[in-house]
This record gives structure tokens, C-alpha cells and sequence, in this order.
């Protein structure tokens, strides 16, 4: 390992000021001599927890990597996987450096390698600062946390190439910077406001992987019924209920925020604890799955498993999306991915619902049938195949279609009445064992910490294979 002097550094692009602002005051160690190779890597700390960085440099040939730059990254994966360190790159790359023909395009290859044996084994973490094109565009993609700074840009073939190929005039922000990337390709995961608050960004998402803290049940309950509104037609935002359940003072960073948002993935400290929250969000679409749901909570799920962070499921839904343009998109497929994620799952993963759980969405957010630790639900929830009143609307409408349209409500509500008890609700579900206990909003905090604390804390031996 090589001790490196800091000398003034004036382009703000330098790779090594990069580093330094990311790590603790003065913690970088370069793992190797700097060169003109255009990549640079080094050991340090983030809040005391020791990790590797790599970073482009692109005030050498924009960033662009060849062979021996491909080499620095490989070399700190080395380092990172022989230590079980967090692993973060700096990306800022013009992509394969044409200099280096086909070699680069190899060399990329090692590169991609090495990210991908070292998936679901060491966190991994991509800051894009600048342009990142071609090879290195899928440098970012391969790892657990993409954050995106307003300079950033990440896309596959630049403006120049897709006119050329397709007549389509687009600039680089159009095709690959923070608006691109936040609501439409899923690629970021955080969209920062500016470098410092991507860096900052990096550093939570880093503390709440690397130190994960130990549960303490010993917690302050809250009245969480003030966060849902009692009627259940009524929408309303998750976040505030999430946020009521985690720790005040602890490091939050929610993930995919606008792609996505009838379902909220939050990263945070629950009892001094990482915990991952999952949760529907009746604001948006009334809080239903659908397929891009689905898939971003499925990937959020098999990353908290992988590195052993437990999770909490808020489950307030009533079902997923009907239309041929939910068939068409995958529905059936990507649903499957979280089903899939749920069952494999073996971190400690409780499951609160707080209003309803209708129909399959009541399986995929995390079921007891699933393996899901524990169930919990409020006792005005509502468990079911569907709702009550859309049920009798299947059940009995020939009945309905011969009542006078004034009368018709009401009897709709008397067979909806009748129904719940047939059916059993929250009752039945917990008679069967499908919903492990009904808890007051009062007591939820103490009782999700209890349900996490008594289950054996393990992670999943798989990868984290970008869904």
C-alpha cells in the first residue's frame, strides 16, 4: 500500500480531491502509484468504517479507461473482497479508451467480472459525478447503490452516436442525466441536489451497510393511527408513517423516490439498527402494485437480504393494478420477481398492515405464507380476497341488477356486512395463522422490534443481480 502526500489540487475534476471529500479527513491511502491511466484507487474510512475507492480521472482523456485503468479497479475489488470491505466507485469516464482498441473492451470484461463475483458478498456503491458512457455506463449498473449527482450522466451511446444511428436529436441530459435516470430507466437510485449532497449520500448509504448496529427493543411507542386516515378509501402519504416508525436521529435514505412511488423502498436506523422499509404508497395510484413496484421493491428486498439488513413491510393495498397495459408490461413476470425476493428472503422480515391487504398483493407484500417472520395488523384492518363491497358487486349481481338503483347502495352495504363475517377478515387470517397477532398502533414500534430481535439474524447467500 502506498502513502501518498496530498499536494494542492486546483481542477475540481482531480480525482484524488474526489476521494478525500468522500473519506474522513485524512484517511486515504493510494493502493497504487498514481499514472496517467485514468483511474485511481485507495483505501480510507467513512465514519470510521474502512472501505476501498476507485475514481475516474478525467481530466485525463475525459475519463476514458483502457487496460491499465481496468487493472486499478480489479486490483481495489481485490483488496475490498480480501478484506470484506464496502467498495465505492467515482465514476466521471468517457467510456473504453479507443487508444487501446479491443484490449479496453477486455479489460472492461475483467472489470464486470470482478463486480459481479463480489455481488451480494461486499456492498458496492457508484457516485457518478460527470458523463459516464459506453462500458463504463454498466459499471454503475452492476452495483448495489447508483447515486446521481447533477453533473452526472450515465448512458450506453452519446447524443452524436444516436443521431447518427437513429435521426433522434437528444442532448446528454435529455438521455442520461437526473431526470432520465430518476423517473424513467430506475438506473439512479438517489438523484442528489448537488455534489455535496450525492457525497453525503454515499456516506449514509455506506454507514447504514458497514455498521449495521445492534436492535434495541427497548423503544418509544407512538400513536402511529394520527399517519393513516381511519376511512379507507381516503389517500394519503406513506412517508410521514415511515418515518414515525424509524429512528428519529438516525441515517435515513430512501431509494428510487419518484420511480415507482405507489411503492416506497427506505433505507434507515430502527432501534440503532439498519433496517430496510418497504411500503405501499396510497398517494400515488392508490398505493398498487404494479409491475414497476414490483420489480423495485424485488431488488430492494434481495439487496437488504444479501447483506443481512432486516426488514419491515407496511402493507396498505388492494391489490395490483388490472389493464392489458400491466399484461403487456410484465406484470405477471415481475410480479413474480417479489414473490420470488419474499421466499428466498432469510433476514429477520416482519410485516405490519395497517388499513388492508386484499388479494394476491396480500401474499406478495410479504406474507406468512411467504416465510415472513411475523405478521402483524391494526385492529381495523381489513384482510380479503377484495373488498367487501366489490366482492357482493361478484357475488350478487344478478340480486343487485333487479333492485331499484336508489335502494341498491344500501343493499350493497348490508351484503358487504354480511360478507365480512362470512368471509372472516382480520379474524380469519389471524384464526389460520396468516396474520400472527393484532396490535395497537400504540404498542406497533415495540412489537415490529420484539418480532425482529427474536428471529435469527442471517443473510442470503445469493447475489445481487440488478432485477
Amino acid at each position: 500500500m502506498v502513502n501518498n502526500e496530498v499536494n494542492a489540487v486546483v481542477d475540481p475534476r482531480d480525482p484524488l480531491l474526489r476521494i478525500q471529500r468522500l473519506l474522513d479527513p485524512g484517511t486515504e491511502s493510494l493502493l497504487v502509484e498514481r499514472t496517467d491511466c485514468g483511474m485511481i484507487a485507495a483505501t480510507g474510512s467513512i465514519n470510521a468504517n474502512k472501505v476501498v475507492v476507485f475514481a475516474s480521472d478525467a481530466t485525463i482523456k475525459s475519463g476514458a479507461l483502457g487496460v491499465d485503468g481496468s487493472h486499478v479497479i480489479v486490483s481495489a475489488y481485490r483488496e475490498a473482497m480480501a478484506k470484506q470491505l464496502p467498495i465505492i466507485g467515482i465514476w466521471h469516464s468517457g467510456g473504453a479508451r479507443l487508444s487501446d482498441g479491443v484490449s479496453s473492451l477486455n479489460a472492461f470484461g475483467e472489470v464486470f467480472q470482478s463486480m459481479i463475483m463480489a455481488s451480494g458478498r461486499i456492498p458496492q456503491l457508484s457516485l457518478v459525478l460527470g458523463p459516464t458512457a459506453g462500458g463504463g455506463a454498466y459499471g454503475p449498473a452492476l452495483t448495489d447503490i447508483v447515486v446521481l449527482a447533477p453533473e452526472g450522466r450515465i448512458f450506453v451511446t452519446g447524443p452524436d452516436v444516436v443521431k447518427s444511428v437513429t435521426g433522434e436529436d437528444v442532448d446528454m441530459a435529455s438521455l442520461g442525466g437526473p431526470e432520465a435516470h430518476s423517473k424513467n430507466s430506475g438506473v439512479a437510485h438517489v438523484i442528489a441536489a448537488s455534489e455535496g449532497a450525492a457525497i453525503d449520500a454515499i456516506r449514509q448509504a455506506t454507514a447504514l451497510f458497514a455498521n449495521q448496529g445492534h436492535l434495541d427493543t427497548d423503544l418509544k411507542d407512538l400513536d402511529l393511527s394520527t399517519f393513516v386516515p381511519p376511512v379507507s378509501k381516503r389517500s394519503y402519504e406513506v412517508h410521514p408513517l415511515i418515518d414515525a416508525i424509524l429512528d428519529q436521529d438516525g441515517e435515513k435514505l430512501e431509494l428510487l423516490p419518484v420511480w415507482a412511488e405507489n411503492m416506497s423502498t427506505v433505507l434507515g436506523r430502527f432501534g440503532g439498527r439498519s433496517v430496510g422499509v418497504i411500503a405501499n404508497n396510497p398517494a400515488h395510484i392508490g398505493g398498487v402494485l404494479d409491475s414497476a413496484a414490483a420489480e423495485k421493491a424485488a431488488r430492494f428486498v434481495r439487496t437488504c437480504d444479501a447483506f443481512g439488513i432486516p426488514l419491515i413491510v407496511i402493507a396498505d393495498v388492494t391489490g395490483f393494478l388490472p389493464g392489458a397495459g400491466q399484461e403487456w408490461e410484465g406484470a405477471v413476470r415481475r410480479g413474480a420477481k417479489l414473490l420470488h425476493a419474499f421466499g428466498e428472503a432469510v433476514v429477520p422480515r416482519v410485516t405490519l398492515i395497517t388499513r388492508r391487504a386484499y388479494g394476491g398483493a396480500f401474499v406478495a407484500m410479504n406474507a406468512k405464507s411467504l416465510g415472513a417472520t411475523r405478521v402483524f395488523a391494526w385492529p381495523t384492518a381489513e384482510v380479503s380476497v377484495m373488498g367487501a363491497v366489490a366482492a357482493v358487486r361478484v357475488l350478487h349481481r344478478r340480486l343487485l341488477a333487479d333492485i331499484a338503483p336508489e335502494q341498491r347502495e344500501n343493499m350493497e352495504l348490508e351484503l358487504a356486512a354480511e360478507h365480512e363475517k362470512v368471509s372472516g377478515g382480520v379474524a380469519k387470517a389471524v384464526a389460520i395463522g396468516a396474520v400472527d397477532e393484532i396490535v395497537e398502533p400504540t404498542n406497533t414500534r415495540t412489537a415490529l422490534a420484539r418480532a425482529l430481535a427474536s428471529a435469527p439474524h442471517r443473510r442470503g447467500a445469493h447475489g445481487n443481480i440488478p432485477l
